[in-house]
Order: C-alpha cells, then sequence, then structure tokens
C-alpha cells in the first residue's frame, strides 16, 4: 500500500497484508483526578518521554474504553516512535461513574473543558497530537480548537461532522440489537455495572430531538493545526460525507483515508492501513 500526504486530496487505500511491527511496549497504568470523578488512563511508550516527543492521545467511541482499542496502542507506539496514552471517559471502563447524565448536545465541548486539562497535568502532556473514534473523533476536533497551542495535529477515525440519518438508523438498529436478551452482557465485560448507562448515554443522546442541530462545522473552520480523516467506505454510522466535509471545512492541510470494504472500526478491520496513514501523516507535521 502506498501512502502519500497530498493536503486537500482523498487518498484511496487498498487493504493491505504487509504487518507493521506489533511489539507491545510496556504500559503504564495511571488514575487522574478530576473534579467529578476520576478518570483511568494507560500509557504505552517512553514514560516520562523526552520533551520533543509528542505523544498521541487516543479518545474512544460511544460504547469504547481504554480495552476496546486492544492492541492497537501499543502497535502506534512501536510504529510511529510516539507515546501514546488513552483513557476511559467519565462513565467508561474503568474510570468512575458519571454523576448524571451527558449534557445535550454540549457533551463533546464538554469533555475537552472537563477531563482534558486533568489528564494533561497528571501526564504532563504539553504538545499533543490527537486521535480520535467516532464521537471521540469530534471531541479530538474539538480539544484540538480549544487548545490550539498545543495541538499539532488531529486524527480523526469514522468521526460524524453532524447527525446524519445513516448514523441514527445506525444507532436506532443497535439499540434494538442491544435490548435482546444477554447483549448488554457484551458490554459489561468492559464497562462493569455502568453498561446500561453506557448504552443508554450513546442511543439517547443521538436520538434526542434537541441533538439534531448539533454539528461540528464551526470547530472545524476554526482548526489550526493538519487533520488526517480515515473513513470506511462502508461505514454503518456515517457516509463519506463527513470526511469530505472535513475537508472541505478545515483551513489547514487535510488528508483523507479511505478504506474501501471498511466499515465503522478501521483500526482493528484494517489495522495495518491505519497505522501505515498514521505513520504518513504523523511524519508531516512539525513537531
Amino acid at each position: 500500500m502506498l501512502c502519500i500526504t497530498v493536503p486537500r486530496a482523498r487518498l484511496k487505500y487498498r487493504p493491505s497484508s504487509v504487518s507493521v511491527s506489533d511489539s507491545e511496549r510496556d504500559a503504564r497504568d495511571v488514575f487522574v483526578e478530576t473534579p467529578r470523578g476520576r478518570l483511568f488512563a494507560r500509557a504505552w511508550g517512553d514514560w516520562p518521554r523526552p520533551q520533543a516527543v509528542a505523544p498521541i492521545v487516543l479518545i474512544h467511541d460511544s460504547l469504547g474504553s481504554v480495552e476496546l482499542w486492544r492492541d492497537f496502542p501499543g502497535r502506534l507506539a512501536a510504529g510511529t516512535g510516539h507515546p501514546v496514552v488513552a483513557y476511559d471517559r467519565l462513565g467508561f471502563g474503568r474510570s468512575d461513574p458519571h454523576p448524571g447524565t451527558l449534557e445535550i448536545p454540549g457533551f463533546i465541548r464538554d469533555e475537552a473543558r472537563s477531563s482534558f486539562p486533568a489528564l494533561r497535568a497528571a501526564l504532563a502532556i504539553d504538545r499533543m497530537i490527537l486521535f480520535g473514534h467516532s464521537t471521540g473523533g469530534a471531541m479530538a476536533v474539538v480539544a484540538a480548537v480549544e487548545f490550539a497551542a498545543a495541538a499539532l495535529g488531529v486524527i480523526t477515525e469514522g468521526a460524524q461532522v453532524f447527525p446524519e440519518d445513516r448514523t441514527l438508523d445506525g444507532v436506532r438498529a443497535a439499540k434494538s440489537a442491544f435490548a435482546a436478551p444477554g447483549q448488554l452482557d457484551r458490554l459489561a465485560r468492559y464497562h462493569g455495572a455502568k453498561a446500561r448507562w453506557v448504552l443508554d448515554a450513546w442511543t439517547d443522546t443521538w436520538l434526542a430531538p434537541t441533538f439534531a442541530g448539533w454539528t461540528l462545522e464551526d470547530d472545524l473552520r476554526r482548526l489550526r493545526c493538519p487533520i488526517l480523516a480515515i473513513h470506511g467506505d462502508r461505514d454503518e454510522y456515517g457516509s463519506l460525507v463527513h470526511p469530505e466535509r472535513i475537508a472541505a471545512l478545515a483551513p489547514m492541510a487535510v488528508d483523507m483515508a479511505i478504506l474501501p470494504g471498511c466499515g465503522h472500526v478501521p483500526h482493528r478491520e484494517y489495522p495495518d492501513d491505519v497505522l501505515r496513514a498514521v505513520q504518513a501523516f504523523v511524519r508531516t507535521l512539525t513537531l
């Protein structure tokens, strides 16, 4: 697979079997205190790290957690030479329960303003590269805007720019599927007793009438660092309109990595291709 960085161009990738080193670095687990509760985080690579090397910060999707990234963070650290940190948002994984419900539509911006300052302080993160999956992609963009002086680049994966009909249909289908006996146990493996809250936080938020007008467009216009938009052309939660809107609105250099035959979780479905795209993108950044 050939990976070339071309500003404002969509790059087509063919799935590749060429391996990227999957050697795991030693991982370090930490708990981060915030005013609303503790966050769980895991770091791969060199910690404490050289100040010249910016870490890649992973932000999970609406049902995600540190554990659900599986071996991808370790491979990312090994493949890029950058430390990687992933954390469980409040209410998810091993982080403390959320004290209430997600604010609609403000929960995406709230993540950048509430959790990120504490995470950055605890891990001494000054400059950073943000990588967000699905809703985490929108959070990565917002965090890069909120902390513009610290954000060197943004990587979105399967991110949504607005509540597209395909997105909402996918959420409705998932809500119906999770209603079947035993299906919630799949979430409980990663979120424990918080599993019901996690599911409801996703479905009730995205399907709420008050969320229908949410859009990431103003934040994209304010972004002041390069962005890589990774998207599967068979993503069941968003069409290619989303990476295309990212490319049209972001004022800095934009790369689009469109993966043929790929659904909503490229780092799990085509990890080699995602790693190659990220490696190429990171090399272009002013570190």
